[in-house]
């Protein structure tokens, strides 16, 4: 099935080409939102793009949030012919090496005991999110503050929601083409990094199934991070948005 990575970026000059060198290893192709970064990587990301045809960059006049660079992204995506839709950060928090393994396993079928189906019925996942929080996975180099607040607010958002997703705030997903269609993503409300709790809550009320695999969560190795105290609250804010639904 045609994969299309999609990776936003902002200020990110120093990971792009040594990311796509690492996404491509994968054999998907990659398609890059730029939100007008100043720091000149749309150019550097027009140079790569005019070396190899696998690369694909989606330029917008500016920074609306996460959110809304995903929406464009997954659409673009979508309108270039990709049946599955792999997201990631750009800045190697996410484990390059790990795209192939979120293929395989929404390429792999659920058990029968899981899926509720009999042996003769094969049901695939129609998202998989790559998750900090499953036995197995991590966030080597975090201080204990920061496992904590994390930790804490995924149990927050559990309880509060009912989602039993256990990293419902994780940003390494592979999505089937058919799983954003069907929960209309382009409708998605929030704009910040909360996108990914709203696709999230969207695709378990809309009854399709998630599975999570662990990954490895390292903090970047170039550039700065976008994540602050506000991105964080937002994402609380959501969750007692989202409540009314469960």
């Amino acid at each position: 099935m045609k994969t299309i990575v999609v990776i936003p970026t902002y200020d990110e000059k120093d990971n792009v080409a040594p990311m796509a060198e690492a996404v491509l290893a994968s054999y998907v192709e990659l398609l890059f939102v730029d939100d007008n970064s100043p720091d000149g990587t749309g150019e550097v990301l027009d140079a790569l793009a005019a070396k190899e045809p696998r690369i694909h960059v989606l330029h917008r006049e500016k920074k609306e949030g996460l959110g809304r660079a995903y929406v464009a992204g997954f659409a673009k995506a979508l309108e270039l012919g990709a049946e599955l839709v792999v997201q990631m950060d750009c800045d190697f928090s996410h484990d390059p090496k790990d795209v192939a393994r979120l293929v395989e396993a929404i390429s792999t079928p659920i058990s029968s005991r899981q899926s509720g189906n009999s042996d003769d019925e094969k049901k695939f996942p129609d998202l998989v999110i790559g998750s900090r929080y499953v036995p197995g996975g991590s966030t080597p180099g975090w201080p204990f503050k920061r496992r904590l607040i994390s930790r804490a607010g995924g149990i927050f958002i559990r309880t509060v929601t009912g989602m039993p997703v256990r990293d419902p705030t994780g940003g390494f997903k592979c999505w089937r083409k058919t799983t954003l269609e069907k929960i209309d993503f382009a409708t998605v409300a929030s704009a910040g990094y909360s996108f990914q709790l709203e696709m999230n809550h969207r695709t378990w009320k809309a009854g399709l199934s998630i599975k999570e695999i662990p990954i490895a969560f390292t903090d970047r190795v170039a550039g700065y991070s976008k994540i602050t105290a506000g991105i964080a609250r937002e994402s609380l804010k959501i969750a007692w948005r989202l409540r009314r639904f469960f």
